[in-house]
């Protein structure tokens, strides 16, 4: 059957309600299916893209989610499935490891976002060299050629509105913190947080209609993200993110799509909102489906019971057919199961685990610490916080004794204190030729393989990923074999830089849960918020050259911020105050003095306040 779409030229009648259209949709995929020859990673994946939209791909590592990004973006096909667009949507994908060319100035680099244009600006300065170079000033012929060249460069250059993509270009520096004077610095003089600001804003001066995000949090500090979570809040575009960071996910995102064994299911809300919606979908699917075994249960003891009595055998075979007729509930699905682990018990230390004692320690050019005093005591778990390069790491390394100090102290305490350590890069310290049950074995030769299993079944090893070598691990992977190789040896103190890179969502819980029932110290590197609000008991910041502790959690170290901004902002409004009343004063200082100041001497006044005598008459004359 045709409809007709209502007429509404005449607008609503009375008592009618207005009901506001659906979002458009902007992009759908549907039943989607991917295998590789390694095996199928997506086997019934249904969900779209509307206007308004900021999705959380969310799933462990290994469920396909950057795989239905590379899908969405064309750089892959689907085994099964379709990806319906509507029209030719602009879509631009920012993958893990961004693209910037670190020669050019931030504004040359921004201007790439323009293809065609960014193409005739670069050949332009190639041939601006070359017209400088001694083979140009040698060669008449050469440099005409040059010369026609630039010509119809520019002119192309123009007719791509080239003058006003500089504009755009100005407009867009502020939006992602750039000055117009630190635009003509390079991008390799900025850090890896800026650098990923240039790329966002590459991406933006292209006016995507869909933009995907892939795990942009990597490697930046808590303010650059949270920078990150207010610019992409304030944005209008769609946009489709994976990421691990839970607060992350639950401040950008209004739906979360979920993949597991292959197949995705959709949630509305935030990370938070969406983990409440599964447990209690699972409740009630649980609940239906005791009720339903319940029933049946009943029903077959009937049918049993009366099967073969003379009165009751037809209502029971009645019964039986209608029994096979019914749609049986199954049981709901168990959600994939993260690893577990616990850290064996810590050995009793002294009560100072760690001291640090007027410490002054440069990097370069830069002063990192100056006098600056920390004790660790026992049971202490510390979270350090400051932006990059404020030396977190380089804090931790010293306290290890990795490094020496300039001028005074950092180092374990002197009481049994056995410390545990895991650097940033400790994943790629492993030897990538081995075998993941082999490296286990090298560590502790002396256990069964029975004992050396269970352990890397508690770190989500199992089966036949024990056998393959470390190099064919995916960075998550190789990051949960580097910790598995830190439970070999107990230890009092744990000192962990950025422990939760490269792992999935259920990876880091289990180390979170692991560190909260852990009974010794820990010194705790790391830019996951959520990872340290449920783990650190002391929050210390590093802030020009001191550790400020902050005797609390990191709920308690974020209103103490607040707490101290007001109070920031109040003093600052006190001083605006005083200013404004001196300079009132002075003012006032100033008419006062204009008042009491005698008149100049000259000619006498007429009561108008002309001059009088000749040349009063002879104006009147």
């Amino acid at each position: 059957m045709v409809g007709s779409l209502p007429d509404r030229s005449l607008g609503p009648r009375r008592g009618m309600m207005l009901v506001q259209p659906p979002p458009p949709t902007v992009l759908r995929l549907e039943r989607i299916g991917k295998i590789y020859p390694t095996g199928e990673v997506l086997r019934d994946v249904t969900w779209e893209v509307k206007a308004g939209d900021r999705i959380g791909l969310v799933g462990v590592n290994g469920a396909g989610k950057s795989t239905q990004m590379r899908i969405i973006a064309g750089l892959e096909e689907p085994s099964s499935g379709l990806v319906v667009k509507q029209g030719a949507p602009r879509i631009v994908y920012l993958q893990q490891e961004f693209d910037v060319d670190l020669r050019r100035t931030v504004r040359q680099e921004l201007f790439q976002a323009f293809g065609e244009a960014a193409e005739v600006l670069n050949r332009q300065s190639v041939v601006e060299e070359a017209m400088a170079s001694e083979a140009a000033a040698t060669d008449p012929d050469l440099l005409d050629r040059l010369i026609e060249e630039l010509g119809n460069l520019q002119s192309r250059f123009e007719a791509l509105h080239g003058y006003e993509l500089d504009a755009r270009i100005d407009k867009l520096l502020p939006t992602i913190g750039f000055s117009p004077e630190g635009a003509e610095l390079r991008v390799g003089d900025y850090s890896g947080g800026w650098q990923m600001r240039i790329a966002l804003g590459k991406i933006l001066l292209q006016e995507p209609d869909l933009l995907l995000l892939d795990e942009p949090t990597n490697h930046l500090d808590v303010e650059t993200i949270q920078w990150l979570e207010d610019y992409l809040i304030a944005q209008t575009v769609p946009l489709v993110v994976i990421s691990h960071d839970r607060a992350f996910l639950d401040r950008v995102c209004n739906q979360i799509v979920e993949t597991e064994r292959g197949v995705s299911r959709s949630y509305l809300g935030n990370y938070s909102q969406h983990l409440e919606q599964k447990a209690l979908e699972r409740e009630a699917g649980q609940a239906a489906f005791e009720r339903q075994q319940k029933e049946l249960a009943t029903q077959q003891a009937y049918i049993d019971r009366f099967r073969a009595s003379a009165t009751r055998s037809t209502q029971a075979k009645s019964r039986e057919k209608l029994l096979d007729k019914v749609e049986r509930i199954e049981a709901p699905v168990e959600g994939v199961s993260g690893p577990r682990f616990q850290f064996p018990p810590a050995p009793r230390s002294g009560r100072q685990v760690a001291t640090i004692t007027n410490l002054t320690h440069s990097y370069g050019e830069r002063i990192l610490f100056l006098g600056a005093s920390l004790e660790v005591e026992r049971g202490d778990r510390i979270a350090f916080v400051g932006p990059n390069g404020a030396g977190k790491s380089t804090l931790l390394r010293l306290v290890m004794g990795l490094e020496q100090p300039e001028e005074g102290h950092a180092g374990l305490g002197e009481h049994h204190v056995m410390a545990g350590y895991f650097e940033q890069n400790q994943a790629e310290a492993l030897d990538l030729s081995r075998r993941v049950i082999d490296t286990l074995f090298d560590a502790v030769p002396d256990w069964t393989q029975t004992q050396v299993r269970s352990l890397l079944g508690n770190f989500g090893f199992s089966n036949d990923t024990v056998f393959k070598e470390v190099g064919k691990l995916s960075g998550g992977e190789k990051a949960r074999l580097a910790l598995a190789l830190m439970l070999l040896t107990p230890c009092n103190l744990l000192v962990l830089d950025e422990p939760t890179n490269h792992l999935d969502i259920p990876a880091k819980q289990m180390l979170e849960d692991a560190l909260m029932a852990y009974d010794g110290a820990a010194l705790l590197v790391s830019h996951d918020r959520y990872f340290i609000s449920r783990v650190a008991n002391r929050i210390v910041e590093l802030r020009e050259g001191e550790l400020v502790l902050y005797r609390g959690d990191y709920a308690y170290y974020q209103e103490k911020k607040r707490e101290e901004a007001a109070e920031a902002e109040a003093r600052q409004e006190e001083h605006r105050r005083l200013e404004k009343r001196e300079t009132n004063r002075l003012k006032q200082q100033q008419r006062s003095a204009r008042r009491s100041a005698p008149e100049p001497q000259g000619e006498e006044q007429s009561p108008q306040g002309s001059p009088s005598g000749r040349r009063s008459r002879g104006k009147a004359a």
